[in-house]
């Protein structure tokens, strides 16, 4: 019985059963390429505790309304 070899979105060469066992879809260099493009910090919450935030859209939306009351911004 032959296993199906995972082959990655992004450049289409096989990677490994395990990496894809673990739920990623790219070989380890695209991944990691992909993993750079992202960036995150840990910014505190007025008078409450800390929340992670990266430069994806919904981050920095929530950034923006961080110390309004109620956290909405307009």
């Amino acid at each position: 019985m032959s296993k199906h070899i995972p082959e990655c979105v992004e450049c289409g060469e096989p990677f490994q059963y395990d990496r894809q066992a673990l739920g990623y879809d790219t070989c380890i260099s695209c991944g990691e390429e992909q993993a750079v493009e992202v960036k995150h910090t840990i910014v505190p919450m007025h008078k409450s505790n800390y929340i992670h935030i990266s430069n994806t859209e919904i981050g920095r939306q929530l950034l923006k309304g961080i110390n309004s009351k109620g956290g909405f911004y307009r």
